[in-house]
C-alpha cells in the first residue's frame, strides 16, 4: 500500500531536510506495522531560494522523493492541487496525506492517523489545533472570529483551526478532485465532500525554521475567498440592508410630511442631510462591494485558466 506524503513547499530551504529526516524517522516503524511504501511528492510553489535544488538533491539520494516545481508562485491552494493529482499519475493515492514543510504539523500523529483510516471506520483523519500559543493576539483574535463567523453563515461546518494536515484514503480523494473550481478554498472542500472523519489535536507548534509566509493581508483575502466561495449570506446581507434603508427612508419622508402639516415649513440645517446622504452611500458601496467580489470569482472561473504551471517535474 503505497502513502502518498504531498507537501507544498515556499521558501523552505532550511525546513525540506529537517522534515525529510523527521518524517523518515516516523515511518520507520510504521511501515512495518501497515505494510507501507511511502513516497515523498514536493511541490515547489515558485521559491526564490534554493528550494528547488535541495528538492533536486534529495530526489537524486532518494528514488522515493519526487518533485513539482511551478513556474511562478501560483499559492499554497494550487501546490497542494498538484501534488494530489501527482500522487494518482504516479500510480499511488492509496492513502494520501498533506503536510506543511515547517514541521508545525507533528508528524508524531502520522502512525494514529494511519491507524484511524487503516481500521476502516473513518476515511480521513484529519488535525486541529487547540491553542494559537506563540501567535500575536490579534491575529489570533482575527482567526477565532472567523471560524465563528463561518459557523454562523456557511451551509457546511468547518471545524475551529483545522489544519490542512490530514491523512486520506483513495474515495475521499477522489470526492476532493471532483471539485475543479478556480478559487480553492481547501477548508471548505474538505468538509463539504463528507464522509467520516476522526479529528486529532494538538497545541500549537512554532516553525523549525523561518518565518511565516502568511501576513495578516494574505490571511484576510483568503478568509474572503472561503466566506465567497462556501457563503451566499453576504448577498442576502446586502439586499437586507437595502429593505432596512428603504423603510428608514420611508419612514423619515412620513415624518417630514406629518411635520410640515402640524409645524408648517421651517428652515433645517444641512449637516443632517449630508450625513444622511454619506449613510447612504456608505451603504451602496458596501454592498456593491459585496456584489463586485462575487461577479469577481465569477469571472476568474468562467476564464478557466490553469491552476498553476509545472517548469519541472520528477
Amino acid at each position: 500500500m503505497t502513502l502518498s506524503i504531498v507537501v507544498p513547499c515556499y521558501n523552505e530551504e532550511g525546513s525540506v531536510l529537517l522534515f525529510y529526516e523527521k518524517i523518515t524517522e516516523i515511518l520507520a516503524t510504521s511501515m512495518e506495522t501497515w505494510e507501507i511504501t511511502p513516497e515523498f511528492i514536493f511541490v515547489d510553489d515558485g521559491s526564490v531560494d534554493s528550494t528547488a535544488a535541495t528538492l533536486k538533491n534529495l530526489a537524486a539520494k532518494d528514488s522515493r522523493v519526487r518533485y513539482i516545481i511551478f513556474s511562478r508562485n501560483f499559492g499554497k491552494e494550487a501546490a497542494l492541487l498538484a501534488g494530489l493529482k501527482k500522487a494518482l499519475r504516479g500510480g499511488g493515492g492509496e492513502l494520501i496525506i498533506t503536510m506543511d514543510a515547517d514541521l508545525q504539523d507533528p508528524p508524531a500523529l502520522i502512525p494514529p492517523m494511519l491507524q484511524a483510516v487503516d481500521s476502516g471506520k473513518f476515511d480521513c483523519a484529519g488535525s486541529r489545533r487547540i491553542t494559537r500559543k506563540g501567535e500575536p493576539p490579534v491575529r489570533s483574535f482575527f482567526a477565532r472570529s472567523f471560524y465563528r463567523l463561518m459557523k454562523k453563515i456557511s451551509d457546511i461546518e468547518i471545524v475551529d483551526n483545522a489544519r490542512d494536515f490530514r491523512l486520506m484514503n483513495r474515495a475521499y480523494l477522489d470526492a476532493v478532485l471532483l471539485l475543479d473550481e478556480r478559487n480553492r478554498f481547501s477548508k471548505g472542500i474538505f468538509p463539504w465532500v463528507g464522509f467520516r472523519v476522526k479529528w486529532f489535536e494538538y497545541e500549537n507548534i512554532q516553525r523549525v525554521t523561518g518565518e511565516t509566509k502568511w501576513s495578516f493581508w494574505r490571511l484576510f483575502l483568503y478568509s474572503l475567498d472561503g466566506i465567497i466561495a462556501f457563503s451566499s449570506k453576504p448577498l442576502a446581507i446586502a439586499s437586507l440592508l437595502g429593505v432596512i434603508i428603504f423603510t428608514l427612508s420611508f419612514l423619515f419622508i412620513a415624518f417630514i410630511i406629518i411635520r410640515k402639516i402640524i409645524f408648517g415649513d421651517p428652515v433645517d440645517g444641512w449637516a443632517s442631510t449630508i450625513c444622511a446622504i454619506l449613510f447612504c452611500s456608505g451603504i451602496q458601496l458596501f454592498t456593491t462591494g459585496i456584489l463586485g467580489q462575487y461577479l469577481a470569482k465569477t469571472y476568474t472561473e468562467v476564464k478557466r485558466r490553469p491552476h498553476y504551471i509545472i517548469r519541472e517535474e520528477l
